[in-house]
């Protein structure tokens, strides 16, 4: 009878007898969502701390991914400076064969020249020889 009175008033008695405001179920339940606040605040933290590896290593593999690219970027501009250093050697090559070449056809043409002289020579003096 005094229990109804105190439940009609809002007051309740736990287990250990004490004095309470809450009824017991309503006590236990919000008991038990502490109890499930206080997982799900464990798994979050978890949840927290696995996300945070998660985006370490995607930080690394962007670094990673970025050193390779402008790795690559280099190797493909010095391909590019070798090709062009190539064609500029090329063209200097073929620029001292074409010296090359004529040189070669005024020596050619000097020595056909001096080739005449010298047979014109030989022929006057064997002239000269003949007539003495």
């Amino acid at each position: 009878m005094a229990t109804d009175a105190l439940a009609e008033a809002g007051c309740y008695f736990d287990d250990l007898n004490q004095l309470r405001a809450l009824e017991p179920d309503v006590s236990q339940k919000t008991a038990e969502l502490k109890e499930d606040c206080k997982d799900f605040l464990d798994k979050i933290a978890q949840f927290l701390k696995i996300i945070g590896g998660l985006v370490d290593l995607v930080d690394e593999l962007a670094n990673e991914t970025e050193r390779e690219k402008l790795k690559a970027l280099g190797t493909r501009n010095l391909l590019k400076l070798v090709a062009k250093q190539r064609e500029a050697q090329l063209q200097q090559l073929s620029a001292l064969i074409a010296e090359k070449m004529m040189q070669l056809k005024r020596y050619r043409v000097e020595y056909e020249t001096l080739a005449k002289v010298e047979a014109e020579q030989n022929e006057f003096m064997n002239q000269y020889i003949l007539q003495k």
